[in-house]
């Protein structure tokens, strides 16, 4: 039970130290994403084989293809992605997805949240609706977002929030 555990503590580790260089730099270094998206595979391959190298691939790549997508429209930063990919390495597709799910669940409540207090909480809809209706809509019809009215958040405090409550919802004899 003990080294079920190891994989867990590593990636909360890590997204504890990224949320704080995040907080701290509004950044996630490379020194601290990349080396666990070479040690997970290379151990999950040494300890359980073939089978722990494709559980540690395909968590990395899998959790790693959204925040891609969203790196790629510049809607989150490339810490953000490489951080969630090595979550996804270290811990495998479920357990990563359903950590980014509610890390950016928490992320979304709290950025509402400051709309709102802010007073600017139709704005925050209006470009909501704009950002989706825009490629569907006639070029006379689109309208520019309003980008001063848009918050930009460090993800990385959020994202370690939402894997511990992943890990904590779906293992729940590791904290008891």
């Amino acid at each position: 039970m003990m080294t079920d555990a190891i994989p867990f503590a590593v990636a909360v580790g890590l997204a504890a130290t990224a949320a704080i260089t995040d907080w701290r730099t509004g950044r996630i270094p490379n020194w601290l994403t990349l080396p666990p998206l070479v040690i997970a595979p290379t151990a999950y391959l040494l300890l359980i084989g073939l089978e722990g190298l494709l559980f540690s691939f395909l968590g990395a790549i899998i959790c790693g293809a959204a925040p891609y997508l969203l790196f790629r429209r510049g809607a989150i930063g490339g810490g953000d992605v490489k951080l969630l990919a090595a979550v996804g390495a270290l811990v495998g597709v479920m357990v990563g997805l359903e950590g980014q799910l509610l890390g950016f669940l928490i992320a979304s409540v709290y950025s509402i949240a400051l709309r709102v207090f802010a007073g600017s909480f139709g704005t925050l809809c209006k470009n909501c609706f704009f950002l989706v209706a825009n490629p569907f809509l006639p070029p006379h019809w689109q309208r520019p977002l309003q980008r001063g009215e848009m918050t930009s958040l460090r993800l990385g405090g959020f994202m370690l929030l939402g894997l511990c409550g992943a890990v904590a919802l779906r293992y729940p004899p590791l904290w008891s």
